[in-house]
């Protein structure tokens, strides 16, 4: 009797435990970030969850991302988007593929397409997961430039899989020029990937050019303000401008206002927070898979007009953002004005083995910058100057 006693016992307990404390950490648990370490996950296995972002819903973050599989293959997407949870940032329990590839060859998301930079949030009005992702067709390169859309009743998924489309079809921006709505020169009527080195985007009209088809859509990312309305932010018009845009209340389509940013700087890997409502923004350069020097800005406004800080990073390495390209920036949930940044290590000739940066978001004269840490944890935000 004691025995079948103590094991009801022993369930009961065992399931108020939070989720990552019933699963068990394969190894010891974890109390601090080590950037460019391995990362284990409950089971013991490196998180498979790269160029992503976090949603925090119900006490819980959800860290959504890439997953890869080895070699050089598995920087297409295999299998699709890896969802992870955690109550406490340092330790994450596998949730499983969120959104799937497919197998249909007739499907936007074929196995084999380029899936990246996959993004979640919360619509308080429909009570939908939505995710938004940058994708290119399976055979195509980056010549699609799109976006993927789906949506979910639930926080892990699975994802339905709604639509592709290019970014603010048949819609001029905000700050457009009379020159942008000008007769295009026949040269410029066929879509090139890359504008040339020495090429500004206005020159060639970038703008004009895919009016009607809809802006180009790369590295991307999604921010909800404190109203509740979301944006897209995006690498566009070959990689040359920054695109901002306000989505639908349902969060499922553009609105048709945006603006263009960055003129003629060609970044990627946009990032986005607020603080003391100022927007801070954070992109790099376009040098593919190897890392580069930073650049920030800060703006009154989601719309601007944006004012660049330089090189957020300040320590060794700084040219190289620490050997990572930015992808979100995290705020920490109880923690006055604690922003984590998150940036990713890539490895292209091992998609899988890619690195986790993590570093506290710090602010100095106006700016925000980036310390190297070989070593830290939460207690670095309740230290103030």
């Amino acid at each position: 009797m004691k025995k079948c006693f103590f094991a009801v016992s022993l369930v009961a307990w065992i399931l108020c435990l939070p989720l990552e404390a019933q699963n068990g950490n394969k190894g010891s648990r974890l109390n601090s970030f080590t950037p460019g370490t391995i990362w284990k996950d409950n089971n013991g296995v490196h998180i498979n969850a790269h160029g992503g972002g976090i949603l925090y819903q119900e006490e819980t973050y959800y860290w959504f991302g890439e997953h890869k599989t080895e070699g050089r293959g598995g920087n297409v997407a295999q299998v699709g988007v890896h969802c992870y949870s955690s109550t406490d940032l340092y330790n994450w329990t596998d949730r499983g593929i969120a959104l799937s590839v497919s197998d249909d060859p007739a499907s936007d998301i074929e196995k084999g397409c380029i899936l990246e930079r996959p993004k979640v949030i919360y619509n308080k009005k429909t009570g939908k997961y939505v995710m938004w992702f940058h994708l290119e067709p399976k055979g195509k390169g980056y010549g699609g430039a799109l976006v993927g859309i789906a949506q979910a009743d639930e926080v892990t998924g699975p994802y339905t899989f709604i639509r592709s489309t290019r970014a603010t079809p048949k819609s001029w921006p905000v700050n457009v020029l009379d020159l942008h709505k000008r007769p295009l020169p026949e040269k410029y009527m066929g879509e090139r990937a890359n504008l040339e080195p020495t090429e500004h985007p206005d020159s060639v009209n970038t703008l004009g050019r895919d009016f009607v088809k809809g802006q180009h859509s790369r590295d991307m990312t999604l921010f909800v303000d404190d109203d509740g309305k979301a944006y897209h932010l995006c690498s566009s018009e070959s990689n040359s401008v920054i695109h901002i845009a306000e989505l639908t209340d349902d969060y499922l389509d553009f609105t048709g206002k945006w603006v263009r940013a960055f003129v003629g700087r060609r970044m990627e890997a946009p990032a986005i927070f607020k603080k003391d409502g100022l927007y801070y923004f954070m992109g790099s350069g376009c040098t593919g898979w190897r890392p580069n020097e930073a650049r920030s800005a800060v703006a009154p406004s989601i719309w601007g007009p944006w004012t660049e800080l330089g090189n957020p990073c300040v320590d060794a390495d700084k040219e190289t953002t620490y050997h990572s390209q930015s992808t979100y920036f995290l705020p920490v949930v109880g923690k006055e004005d604690a922003f984590i940044y998150m940036g990713d290590r890539w490895t292209p000739e091992n998609a899988i083995d890619g690195r986790y940066i993590w570093l506290p978001v710090e602010f100095k004269d106006g700016k925000f910058i980036l310390h190297w840490y070989d070593e830290w944890d939460l207690s670095v935000f309740d230290k103030k100057e």
